[in-house]
């Protein structure tokens, strides 16, 4: 398993046993992997329904473009999300400022 997949199943997990840390948000977010190990990626956080998935299930509402090992990083807290985006590691297509609460929303996930 790609370490994409694992981090986002560990999301998928948390989000099954408390989805308070996402109760406010209601958007989908895409990543687009492009590296060695290139995939689709949602995290789904619409109403009742909170999710990860692999592909596009849903229409984004914002899309996040990375390599694989940076989004471990910004999933992980070792990367912050406007350096990444500064820098050119990060592109974001749709909806900005739900790209900036992503990077609460996924430390959220790491406080465990």
């Amino acid at each position: 398993m790609s370490e994409v997949k694992k981090v986002l199943s560990e999301i998928d997990v948390a989000l099954k046993e408390d989805p308070s840390y996402v109760e406010d948000v209601n958007a989908v977010y895409q990543f687009d992997i492009k590296d060695e190990d290139p995939g689709v990626y949602q995290l789904v956080l619409k109403d009742s329904e909170k999710y990860t998935a692999e592909g596009a299930q849903e229409e984004a509402d914002c899309t996040l473009q990375m390599a694989g090992d940076d989004f471990t990083k910004l999933a992980c807290g070792d990367l912050n999300g406007t350096q990444a985006f500064m820098s050119g590691k990060l592109k974001i297509k749709g909806n900005m400022g739900l790209a900036l609460k992503l990077q609460s929303i996924l430390a959220s996930f790491n406080k465990e």
